[in-house]
């Protein structure tokens, strides 16, 4: 109930990591969040924030806000996240900054949490969502290198 990837990018770890810790450019390079907003009066990333994200499941629908909280915000090193249905964390995202050579290794993955619902929905589904999160995660990746070296 877990996977990453790993994309070389030919930029410094601070300006990726500004890249996907600001929400509000997530519609840039994500293959299913076309917008995101700050939530409770937030500007800006730090542990513990809200914000929410407009999910257009596997770019077809259906179409639907994820309240998301920020767990990890360290800037050039790491930026993690996890959906939550009320209290309840579902899925956890995260993005690792790594220097390497002139640029960073950036490997983003994902988790489930674990629990009965997740586990069936695994065992049914998991090898066909498993699937899109790898070809989504590497899609991703490829953008925000895109972005990254353009921006310089």
């Amino acid at each position: 109930m877990q996977d990453a990837v790993t994309e070389h990018i030919e930029a410094s770890p601070e300006s990726v990591w500004w890249l996907v810790a600001d929400v509000t450019q997530t519609h840039r390079y994500s293959e299913e969040t076309f917008e995101a907003r700050w939530m409770d009066g937030a500007s800006g990333p730090a542990v513990g924030t809200r914000f929410k994200g407009h999910v257009k499941r596997n770019g077809k629908g259906p179409t639907y806000w994820s309240v998301c909280r920020i767990t990890a915000c360290e800037p050039g090193r790491e930026f993690g996240f996890e959906v939550v249905v009320g209290d309840r964390s579902i899925n956890n995202w995260h993005y690792r900054f790594e220097p390497a050579g002139q640029g960073t290794d950036v490997t983003e993955s994902f988790r489930l949490t674990p629990s009965a619902a997740t586990r069936i929905y695994w065992a049914l589904a998991g090898w066909a969502r498993g699937k899109t999160n790898r070809r989504n995660m590497r899609a991703t990746l490829k953008k925000i290198k895109a972005i990254a070296e353009s921006e310089g």
